[in-house]
């Protein structure tokens, strides 16, 4: 054995390699026989294409003796010279291709030939619309990027990156517009995300949980879509957006709770057809919470306010029924929670079959064995089908845990347990906040010039403002025009 490589076998980069070398997938060799390279990578994460094609042939053709003249010889961008071992192992584990001598300067050349695997931008699933655009982000980073910036092509559409996770080392981005964005809900995205210890980061629900004010709350703190329209309508707005590589999924904030009611296919109708679809979202949230809850407390406490005409139908409904109200609504609400999730955990075509068969055949099973009554059945079926109608599937899971303590409380006291259950929740609400900002905003605190875009949409001409909630150094989207009067002739 050499001198050299007696002493190249006790580097540090020597070590690294031969750690390296213990996977099945490392691959390195010497570029030719009479040459003083060798070279260096991962296969499975390499390109290659850009091996075989780009690199090889051209360090091949002429006698090279330094790191330097290799990298002046390949026409590829980003390519660095490091004698960093960890700045080494790094490049290695992100597709890097690297150069290196065994004796002389420990140094290493990286090229980068990192093999992108993604799948094409599709339809959204989760936020389908009718009208509009028909494309979703995907799990590439800077895919999802460019479908942003394609929508808004400005300078001050800023890009922060940051590295999250200890071992996976996920590239995460925050994005926002400046001179819109309120810089304090930057800089509390940005130092939330550096204060992230955890040691794998895999999606962008993972730091949504992470970030959030609340992490014990039910609710949903930041907004997440898979739509690059909507998105880009919420960095104009002033608001901040996280992307994590790897998800299909982009979180914004901050949020409030009536964000949760609006689908961006609103934008897309007219403003009273748009308003009455959401009073509609609003209205089935608050009779799914409350449905269940209300039949118990009034069976069990309340009969005398129901009408006589009402109450012979009860009576013939429940007259078999062995259970208690309470103990027959749990059952009930049990069984469309098991629906539920047999349909989402099973592939679509057999879940969307269990889902509808399964409705059906336990439903008129239970109503013939005479184990529930068929009213109480038409009650929590309906309460389940306007737990879908919010746009944003998180809600919608919160919505469906809230339902059990309010029919606890509903047994245990009657209406007045129903009026406790739903103070908890709005005192709960009322503490609740997204980034600081206020999630009942503008109902709590009362801001009147919000809900031109909250519970109602107002035509476009009527929003002229940013919303007061989210900060915005620019609150101004256009200058409104003061009415002209008009003159009226015969003809009108």
């Amino acid at each position: 054995m050499r001198k050299t490589d007696s002493a190249f076998q006790k580097s540090e980069l020597a070590k690294l390699l031969t750690a390296c070398g213990e996977s099945a997938d490392f691959l390195t060799f010497r570029l030719h026989e009479n040459s003083p390279f060798f070279i260096a990578y991962f296969k499975t994460l390499v390109k290659p294409e850009i091996i075989h094609h780009d690199i090889l042939p051209t360090v091949k053709e002429d006698e090279l003796y330094t790191l330097g003249d290799i990298k002046e010889k390949l026409s590829i961008e980003d390519l660095s010279i490091t004698d960093n071992i960890p700045d080494i192992q790094d490049k290695l584990m992100t597709g890097n291709v690297i150069f290196y001598k065994k004796e002389g300067h420990p140094a290493c050349l990286a090229v980068p030939a990192l093999a992108v695997e993604k799948r094409q931008v599709a339809t959204p699933e989760t936020e389908y619309s009718v009208v509009g655009p028909k494309e979703a982000f995907v799990e590439s980073l800077d895919t999802n990027l460019n479908l942003v910036r394609r929508r808004l092509p400005i300078l001050e559409l800023m890009v922060k990156e940051l590295m999250v996770g200890k071992l996976s080392k996920t590239r995460v981005a925050v994005v926002y517009v400046k001179g819109i964005a309120d810089p304090e809900n930057v800089n509390t995205v940005i130092k939330r995300i550096q204060g992230i210890e955890y040691d794998e980061v895999v999606d962008s629900s993972f730091l949504s949980q992470m970030i959030a004010d609340n992490k014990n709350s039910l609710f949903p703190q930041l907004l997440d879509t898979e739509r690059p329209d909507r998105l880009a309508s919420v960095l104009a707005e002033g608001k901040v957006a996280i992307f994590s590589d790897g998800s299909p999924t982009a979180i914004s904030g901050p949020v409030s709770l009536i964000t949760y009611f609006a689908a961006f296919e609103d934008y897309l109708s007219i403003w009273n057809v748009a308003s009455a679809f959401r009073l509609l979202r609003l209205f089935a949230v608050i009779f799914s919470v409350l449905a269940s809850s209300t039949y118990v407390a009034v069976l069990t406490y309340h009969y005398e306010m129901i009408p006589r005409d009402v109450l012979s139908l009860l009576i013939t409904s429940r007259g078999s029924i062995p259970f208690p109200p309470f103990l027959e609504a749990i059952l009930l609400e049990l069984a469309i929670e098991l629906l539920r999730e047999a349909g989402a955990r099973l592939p679509t075509k057999i879940g969307q079959t269990i889902g509808i068969v399964g409705g059906i055949v336990l439903g008129t099973a239970a109503v013939q064995a005479g184990l529930t009554s068929n009213v109480l059945l038409i009650v929590v079926a309906t309460g389940a089908l306007a737990s879908f109608t919010t746009p944003i599937y998180q809600l919608s899971n919160a919505i469906r845990l809230i339902r059990f303590p309010f029919i606890l409380l509903a047994q245990l006291l009657g209406l007045v347990g129903v009026a406790v259950c739903f103070a908890f929740l709005m005192s709960h609400l009322l503490k609740l906040t997204s980034l600081g900002r206020p999630f009942l905003e503008p109902i709590y605190p009362l801001r009147v010039e919000d809900f031109k875009d909250s519970i109602i949409r107002l035509p476009f001409s009527k929003q002229a403002l940013r919303p007061l909630q989210i900060r915005a150094k620019d609150r101004v989207r256009f200058q409104q025009e003061a009415p002209q009067k008009k003159e009226w002739d015969i003809d009108d």
